[in-house]
């Protein structure tokens, strides 16, 4: 009897479940890094940043490949931080708090940030005014990309962490097996409950984080034309 008939006696059909949720987890990733590597893009170009942009590593596991994820958005906090230093620092108090204040016409806002990187960059463009206010003024930073590094750890410290993401391509026993190691025959099955809750939640996070950039690509798009 193969071993994944013991661990699901009562139906055939949940034999594919594991390799479903471990395909939706992957899906899921492979977006989140196109859609960083987008805004890496837009900060680098505009915003004078030096972000290195990442890719998947398909001979890593699930772990390593949450980890340089969860680096590049570290590091994209650090940079959204800085910004928001700088406009603290050489604004006077009434113009940085305008740049927070959601009643503030978002073109003043541009202007104010534009004031301040023309000091920082030497020039600056309304482009990069408007990405620096678009990420300041969204919760992007203090709950998207929190939010999700958060997940992200979680998914890195769970059962199937440490399966390399191509063992898709082996099969269902051989995943199984890559696991077994880490927990208790008996235990799996709670495990895989567990890791479905975090995924589900992974993809809602992972949906507001993608729109979140879109609308920084779509608008930095929109004022290139």
């Amino acid at each position: 009897m193969a071993l994944s008939d013991l661990l699901y006696p009562d139906n055939p059909k949940r034999k594919q479940e594991l390799i479903n949720l471990h395909q939706e987890l992957l899906d899921c990733m492979s977006t989140n890094f196109h859609a960083t590597n987008e805004l890496v893009g837009v900060l680098n170009k505009h915003l004078g940043c030096t972000i290195t942009p990442i890719e998947m590593r398909e001979s890593s596991t699930v772990k390593e490949n949450c980890e340089i994820i969860i680096q590049v958005m570290s590091e994209i906090q650090h940079q959204v931080q800085k910004i928001d230093s700088d406009m603290k620092e050489k604004l006077e108090p009434v113009l940085y708090q305008k740049l927070y204040d959601i009643k503030e016409p978002e073109l003043e806002k541009i202007a104010i940030a534009q004031r301040v990187f023309s000091i920082i960059l030497g020039e600056a463009t309304s482009t990069a005014a408007m990405v620096a206010v678009k990420l300041l003024s969204s919760n992007f930073l203090t709950l998207t990309v929190s939010k999700l590094i958060g997940l992200l750890a979680a998914i890195a410290a769970s059962v199937l962490g440490g399966v390399s993401i191509t063992i898709i391509g082996l099969g269902l026993e051989m995943i199984l097996h890559a696991i077994l190691g880490a927990v208790e025959r008996s235990q799996l099955l709670t495990a895989v409950r567990s890791y479905e809750k975090h995924l589900a939640e992974f993809k809602a996070a992972s949906e507001k984080y993608q729109r979140a950039i879109h609308e920084v690509t779509s608008l930095v798009r929109q004022q290139v034309q």
